[in-house]
């Protein structure tokens, strides 16, 4: 009976958490989350400006190397998510972006019967409690705290001057009425504290005697029982069952290897590995889409930045003011500002800026070792497509993962305008006047468009928004892999509720969409919310 529930969960991020907390609501149901990660314990996590150590040193986090790839020079696709209880949310930036309403009207045009923006808004009402904003576009009541973070650093201020004298207007709410414009992000923080899924709705959950969770445990695959979901084999040889449904939440690179593992997929695919065929599904591990960006990075006149902050004397200083007043820097989610532009006019924004105040590097380029601003623009509608497969039929090996990167020329042109629209902003009054000269692009480059080009292949990175590998249509389509609810097609008894679903990739940040697509999957199967029809 212990290893006997009504529904297991396998991922325990942001809609793992969502997710269990929803369906432990009811003390009827045995509910088990499963997350291979650790615990959220470590306190780097919850002090929001130190989520950049969590990801420089590698903890609770998994890096996905994908194959080389041509589109961007033969780099490492390389893609990091969050590996520890509250996923994604637990290790990033923490914006709270939903998207432009457009994407989810495009998702109902493309056959997903209530996915349309008057269908999602009033459940992203319902998750939110916004600090500063009570209107048609946000609630008040919800477990997420959205907050207006209290230290704005000069350089993020500078950057949104600078950006209003090219002409973009400001913008004091990008999930309101218009996306468009410059401003400070709202985040999820409450107090000075990174406010992640795990905090807002596994805190009370987990202490419910009806929900169980296992941490540092890897699923193997979904068991069946004919066509109809059994449950979960581990990867140490630990049968579980579930009486009702399991519900994959484990992100847009391991649901699609765990459903093939698990038979679903590809046929063909499958039998090359030899594994069983349980229902034949050629989407599962296609549309891979993420958003890409390319920095344009100043160094400043003066040691004004967050450069050097995290050491010595002065991380105590700011340890210190943080832990006793709750303020200061540490207070900081880093990427304070930014905005959305439309750079190509077509008539709604194509790339948003996250804008850093200091210099970066990545996993192939070492970081500058000066003050200075980093600008990163990344375009918001990617056409390339990728993929995520099996290696072999080991449960241990990793994905055989493509990015396919600017495999359609168009994302190229886009992410070029972005840059130069980034170069645009730097050189305006407001930032040029503290900055000495610019690193990246070098400076002139911008005359060579073929230059600037190779230039944007050469350092475009991804910013942690992978979607789109199990995605949702209707039935007429032969790539869709779940339904309007969510319901994996072919099989009973299983579902998908993570990013994964998303058929195009949200104009924005992916974690707050990550969340409402939870819940709707939650309703969907407690009946708390009227069916969608699986058109």
């Amino acid at each position: 009976m212990s290893d006997t529930y009504d529904y297991i969960i396998v991922g325990g991020g942001s809609s793992g958490c969502v997710m269990a907390n929803r369906l432990s609501e009811n003390p009827a149901n045995r509910v088990l989350l499963i997350e291979s990660g650790r615990n959220d314990k470590h306190p780097w996590i919850h002090v929001p400006a130190t989520f950049f150590k969590i990801i420089d040193k590698g903890r609770d986090v998994v890096f996905y190397v994908g194959e080389k790839d041509k589109g961007v020079n033969m780099r490492d696709s390389i893609a990091i998510q969050g590996h520890v209880i509250g996923g994604g949310s637990s290790v990033n930036a923490m914006l709270y972006i939903r998207g432009h309403a457009d994407d989810y009207n495009q998702w109902a045009q493309l056959g997903n019967t209530g996915w349309g923006y008057h269908d999602v808004l009033p459940v992203f009402r319902d998750l939110e409690s916004n600090m500063v904003h009570s209107d048609e576009f946000h609630g008040q009541d919800g477990e997420l705290h959205v907050s207006e973070t209290p230290f704005h650093h000069p350089l993020s201020r500078a950057f949104i001057r600078a950006a209003q004298e090219t002409g973009l207007p400001y913008n004091p709410d990008f999930n309101g009425a218009e996306q468009e414009g410059v401003g400070f992000y709202q985040t999820t923080t409450h107090n000075g504290r990174r406010w992640s899924a795990a905090q807002a709705f596994l805190r009370k959950a987990e202490k419910r005697p009806n929900l169980t969770i296992r941490t540092e445990t890897r699923v193997s695959h979904v068991t069946f029982d004919g066509n109809r979901a059994s449950g979960v084999m581990l990867q140490d040889g630990t049968q579980i069952t579930a009486r009702r449904e399991v519900v994959m939440c484990a992100g847009a690179i391991e649901t699609p290897r765990l459903l093939q593992l698990s038979g679903i997929g590809p046929g063909q695919h499958l039998q090359d590995h030899g594994i069983k065929v349980v229902s034949d599904l050629p989407g599962v591990g296609e549309n891979y889409q993420d958003h890409l960006e390319s920095t344009v990075q100043g160094e400043t006149l003066e040691p004004i930045s967050f450069y050097g902050e995290d050491k010595g004397l002065k991380a105590a200083k700011h340890f210190l003011q943080y832990i006793t007043t709750r303020t200061g820097l540490m207070t900081s989610n880093v990427v304070e500002c930014g905005g959305f532009a439309d750079v190509s006019g077509g008539g709604q924004p194509d790339v948003q800026f996250h804008v850093l105040p200091f210099m970066v590097g990545w996993a192939d380029r070492e970081p500058i070792e000066k003050h200075g601003i980093a600008i990163g623009p990344c375009f918001l509608h990617p056409k390339s497509r990728g993929s995520v497969h099996l290696r072999s039929n080991k449960a241990t090996d990793p994905a055989l993962f493509d990015a396919g990167s600017f495999r359609d020329s168009d994302d190229l042109e886009v992410l070029v305008r972005g840059v130069l629209k980034g170069i645009e902003i730097l050189e305006a009054p407001s930032l040029a006047k503290l900055i000495k000269r610019r690193h990246l692009p070098e400076p002139g480059l911008e005359k060579d468009m073929d230059g600037l080009r190779d230039y944007v292949r050469q350092t475009a990175k991804t910013v942690f928004h992978p979607v789109g590998t199990a995605k949702m249509g209707p039935e007429s389509d032969p790539m869709a892999v779940v339904d309007s609810e969510l319901r994996v097609r072919g099989v009973e008894g299983l579902r998908v509720a993570d990013a994964s679903i998303m058929p195009r990739l949200v104009s924005g940040n992916t974690n707050a969409p990550t969340m409402m697509i939870a819940e709707r999957c939650a309703r969907f199967m407690t009946g708390k919310s009227q069916a969608v029809s699986a058109a």
